[in-house]
Parts: structure tokens; C-alpha cells; sequence
């Protein structure tokens, strides 16, 4: 499926939007090729918490996570750790787990901890309308 989009400029000193009736124009690429690059090892999670937030990640947001993508110091990153799954950014030379937020203090992976990486967020997505609709589909 290709995305249509209304392209709006807007200048200094003008307050309105474009009409609707103006001409659609189509991307030369569809949503799901622009944010997910390893279909068959992407998988979508559902952000829970604050610790992630100074890197735009946010309780709520859908989070897409590739297994296949090589991770690197910095990069965010989704794993099973002690049981929990948890969203951090890695440092991978000091074994850290890292919260994008001062209110957090890193975590060091012991030898003794129960680590999984599960892959690393390429992208983030934020629902404005339909969070309860989003609710309904999770498992409880």
C-alpha cells in the first residue's frame, strides 16, 4: 500500500492549513518499508514507563525492534534481563544498561544475570487517537 499525503507549507503570518481538497501526492515508498528493514525478524513491543523518555520514548509508544540489525554501543535496545523485559541503551564494553533519564541509574550485566538481547529499536511510534483500540488487541 502506498501512503498519500497533503503537503502543507506553512509561512510566517499565515494561519490556516491548506485546503482539503488539494491535490494528494504519492510517496515513492510505503510506511512498512520506510521503518522496518528485516521483515521476517522485526517484531513490534509496547513501551511501559519514563526511563526512556529524554530519547523520545515514551509509556505508550509502539516500539519497533529488529533482531537482525547489529548492535553497537548506544544503540537503543530491547532484552530479557533477570525476566523482565526492558528498553535501555547498551553499552556494551561496560556490560551497562543504560536509562535515557537522570531519574534512573544504570545497570550492570553480571555474569550471573539472565541475559537476552532481543533486538535493537530502529524506531518508535507514538498513537494520538487510538491507545484504547491498541489495548483491546494486547493479550491481558
Amino acid at each position: 500500500m502506498r501512503m498519500f499525503v497533503i503537503p502543507i507549507f506553512i509561512e510566517a503570518g499565515i494561519t490556516g492549513f491548506e485546503s482539503p481538497a488539494a491535490e494528494y501526492t504519492e510517496l515513492g515508498i510505503s510506511l512498512d518499508e520506510l521503518i522496518i528493514k528485516h521483515p521476517n525478524a522485526t517484531f513490534i513491543g509496547l513501551a511501559s514507563g519514563e526511563s526512556m523518555q529524554d530519547v523520545g520514548i515514551f509509556d505508550g509508544d509502539l516500539l519497533v525492534v529488529d533482531r537482525a540489525e547489529n548492535v553497537s554501543t548506544g544503540d537503543v535496545i530491547v532484552a530479557s534481563y533477570n525476566g523482565t523485559f526492558v528498553c535501555k541503551i547498551i553499552d556494551k564494553k561496560n556490560r551497562l544498561l543504560i536509562s535515557a533519564s537522570k531519574n534512573y541509574q544504570s545497570v550492570y550485566i553480571s555474569e550471573n544475570d539472565d541475559f537476552k538481547l532481543e533486538g535493537v529499536v530502529t524506531s518508535s511510534i507514538r498513537l494520538h487517537k487510538n491507545k484504547a483500540e491498541l489495548s483491546r488487541c494486547l493479550p491481558s
